[in-house]
């Protein structure tokens, strides 16, 4: 599959990865181009910005959860057909597990989708010293990915003095500058970028963005660039024969569906596209609904999912429609499978401690209380392994991420959580039958046997529940 394609990388976090990328995808999709987006990592929110504001199909892609055969297939999977697939790097472009393993990393995610890599340069305050930055990053690039240079926040002056010496140092194509635009910006909190909903105005910035792109990028040898990517094969990552047992197995999902709630508004957003859509593969249908504004869980459920977000911004709304806490609470306890992560682990303990340390009243599954820190908990990946074989096979781990500035009083104790490179354990999740509670966000591609389960205790709710009417 010849699939034109480019990541964007850069030498650490807060280079303008994410504005250029966005501004990139808005310029081409004015061109009438048909345009894929991925993200390198666990990261929630710059996707969004792909989705939300600019209408693009964006997903995660992360070779530590999936290994590089699993990327490679993962991928193919989303961007065929697209006319340019687009991917946002993550930090610095070798920062993979660890701050120092390359998974993980931007470039590691590049080399296994050999995709040619577009180094972002965050010029301010530099003048000769950009030089040796770049040749340090093409000294470290040993698969020779690096392809283009973008220079940002840099002058159109300096740009015209500087660009012989970078021309004549170094072989990666110099493709352009981006100059210093105040007016346009994304804007931060505790857990990143905010969601695009809450910053005015975003489509019409980034339509700006894109017009200054045009006139300082040669986006002609960008789009050349990305063209002269390699071929990817569709054998190379699924044999045959498992691609007709996929294709059975998919048959046979949809004969036997299931429903899955999904809660998905403001305060519950935190939602890998994957993982949504492997739940659909396996015979899901899933009913989206808001904790926030509707009354109940839709009846027709036979399972929950509660993923992250921010319920803490809402925690007194939350607390004021007694009537969702109270059918959650009634379904969860009467045994409907219930898989919750972060922002919904929150959501279900008995009581959420706001940032100003209110209290306020949730739905109670989850014995204790949920409380601000102020700082970053357990951050990063994590391996989780259960301790009573229920949702995965004996032995077998599941691979997530954690990022949340809030801890609780009962974290549970029905997995072990291990860093995958200090080692560093801890018990974790509120676990039964029915039941996955826990901080971690799951990356269900990392053991896909977690969501065969989950629906077959789904299917066996649905069973039960049918009986009970007849």
């Amino acid at each position: 599959m010849h699939i034109p394609r480019i990541l964007i990388g850069a030498a650490g976090s807060g280079s303008g990865k994410t504005l250029l990328t966005c501004a990139l995808l808005a310029a081409f999709q004015r061109d009438g181009k048909r345009l894929r987006a991925f993200k390198c990592g666990p990261d929630y929110i710059d996707p969004m910005f792909h989705r939300t504001v600019l209408h693009v199909p964006s997903e995660n892609l992360d070779t530590f959860f999936t290994g590089e055969g699993g990327t490679r297939r993962l991928f193919l999977e989303a961007a065929e057909g697209a006319d340019l697939a687009v991917m946002e790097g993550v930090m610095g472009l070798y920062d993979g597990l660890g701050g120092i393993r390359k998974e993980g990393s931007s470039y590691h995610l590049a080399k296994a989708t050999k995709t040619p890599v577009i180094l972002v340069i965050d010029a301010h305050g530099m003048g000769r010293s950009v030089l040796p930055l770049i040749a340090g990053f093409l000294s470290y690039d040993t698969e020779g990915l690096i392809h283009g240079i973008i220079l940002n926040r840099m002058t159109q002056a300096f740009y015209e003095t500087i660009r012989p010496e970078i021309e004549r140092t170094f072989p990666a194509k110099l493709l352009g500058y981006v100059p210093k635009l105040p007016e346009l910006g994304l804007t931060s909190r505790h857990l990143g970028l905010k969601l695009p909903g809450e910053q005015e105005g975003l489509r019409k910035q980034l339509a700006e963005a894109a017009a200054v792109l045009r006139q300082t990028v040669d986006l002609g040898r960008l789009l050349a660039i990305a063209d002269g990517a390699v071929p990817l094969y569709k054998e190379e990552t699924l044999p045959v024969s498992e691609e007709r047992e996929a294709s059975v197995r998919r048959k046979e999902a949809a004969r036997a569906q299931v429903k899955i709630a999904v809660a998905r508004d403001e305060a519950f957003c935190f939602y890998y596209e994957n993982n949504l859509r492997m739940l659909k593969n396996a015979g899901a249908r899933l009913l989206f609904f808001s904790p926030l504004r509707d009354k109940e869980i839709p009846k027709e459920a036979d399972a929950l999912l509660l993923g992250g977000g921010y319920p803490e911004l809402f925690s007194g709304e939350l607390a004021e429609n007694a009537a969702m806490l109270a059918d959650v609470r009634e379904k969860i306890t009467a045994g409907l499978p219930t898989a919750a992560e972060c922002g919904g682990f929150l959501y279900l303990h008995e009581e959420l401690e706001d940032m100003e340390k209110r209290r306020h009243k949730m739905a109670g599954i989850v014995p204790g209380a949920c409380f601000y820190t102020g700082r970053p908990v357990r951050f990063g990946y994590v391996e989780l392994q259960e301790k009573k074989e229920i949702f995965l096979p004996r032995g077998d781990v599941i691979r997530g991420h954690e990022f949340h500035y809030f801890d609780s009083e009962n974290n549970g104790t029905g997995c072990r959580a291990k860093k995958p490179v200090s080692g560093k354990g801890w018990d974790c999740i509120f676990h039964g039958e029915t039941q996955w509670l826990g901080f971690p966000h799951l990356y269900y591609a990392s053991n896909p046997e977690f969501v065969r389960r989950f629906l077959g205790k789904a299917k066996e709710y649905a069973k039960r529940a049918q009986t009970r009417i007849n």
